[in-house]
This record gives C-alpha cells, sequence and structure tokens, in this order.
C-alpha cells in the first residue's frame, strides 16, 4: 500500500485553508487552531512549505503565512514533495538508491515509467482542485494519461475509475 504521511496529510490541510482565506496574512498559531492540528507540527509543516517555496513569511505583528502563488498553480505533487522529498515508489527509482539488485535488475526501468505515472497523476491535481466541495467533483477536470504506446487510446481518471 501506498501512502503519505501524516505530515504531507496535514501539509495539504494546511495549503488547502490557505488557499481558502488568501485575503489575510496567518500566524502559526491562528492556522493550528483553524485546522485543529498542535503548534509544533503546524510549525514544522510550515517550515518545510516555507523552504520548498510553496508558502511566503513574514515577520511582525501584521505578519504571517500565505501562499507564494495562487492555488492553481501549485500541485499536489509539489507539496508533497516539500514534506516528504522526492517521490519514489520503489527504493531503485530514488536519487538515494541503495538497492543491491540495481545492477542487474530487469524491470527497474518500468518501475521508473510507473513512478513518473505517479508524478505526473499527482502534479495534474492542482491546489486549487482539492476546494471542491464532494458534491461537485464532477465538475473538477479528469486527469489525463498519455500512454507511451500510440495505438492505446487517451485514458482518464474521473471519480477514481478509469475510462477510455
Amino acid at each position: 500500500m501506498l501512502r503519505m504521511g501524516k505530515l504531507t496529510d496535514y501539509g495539504i490541510v494546511l495549503m488547502s485553508y490557505l488557499a481558502q482565506k488568501t485575503e489575510l496574512q496567518h500566524s502559526a498559531h491562528t492556522l493550528a487552531d483553524a485546522v485543529r492540528v498542535p503548534l509544533p507540527t503546524v510549525k514544522k509543516v510550515l517550515k518545510s512549505l516555507s523552504s520548498a517555496g510553496l508558502l511566503k513569511s513574514e515577520r511582525g505583528a501584521t505578519g504571517g503565512y500565505s501562499l507564494s502563488r495562487h492555488a492553481n498553480d501549485i500541485s499536489v505533487a509539489e507539496i508533497i514533495t516539500a514534506i516528504e522529498g522526492p517521490i519514489a515508489l520503489t527504493e531503485c527509482v530514488s536519487d538515494e538508491s541503495h538497492c543491491e539488485q540495481e545492477t542487474h535488475c530487469a524491470i527497474q526501468t518500468n518501475w521508473t515509467r510507473i513512478n513518473n505515472a505517479v508524478f505526473h497523476a499527482l502534479d495534474e491535481v492542482k491546489l486549487s482542485d482539492m476546494l471542491v466541495p464532494p458534491s461537485k467533483t464532477a465538475q473538477v477536470s479528469p486527469i489525463h494519461f498519455y500512454p507511451l504506446n500510440s495505438n492505446v487510446g487517451l485514458k482518464t481518471l474521473n471519480e477514481g475509475e478509469l475510462n477510455g
């Protein structure tokens, strides 16, 4: 099973909250209260998101955190990468691979293709898409998968089902 860590989940929740409240700067304290996550955890996540350039932070009485770009321009892949590091489904597709089988593995290329497909799917989902209420999901653009083989038609993922 593939699963993001809790910090990444909290990061997406925080970024979604900030995307809904763009008119204000938000302190770590107000964000922690708003999303009901402990303050030390919120501070840790905000630091990662700021370091990755996804948030702007300003010091002072009127300072706080805000998105560095519009929610349409921030992908879920960027948020995940900011907190988890590069998206890598297996050891062999990571930048810091320590797999003993790597030198003679016959399927490493295929894992790279799969990893790239997952990354591109996550990159297609924008922070603004995360703000859509469940009743409106039919209005959200489906994620498009472009096959490498030209004999196969375009596939889309819409409401969790692969079509095409």
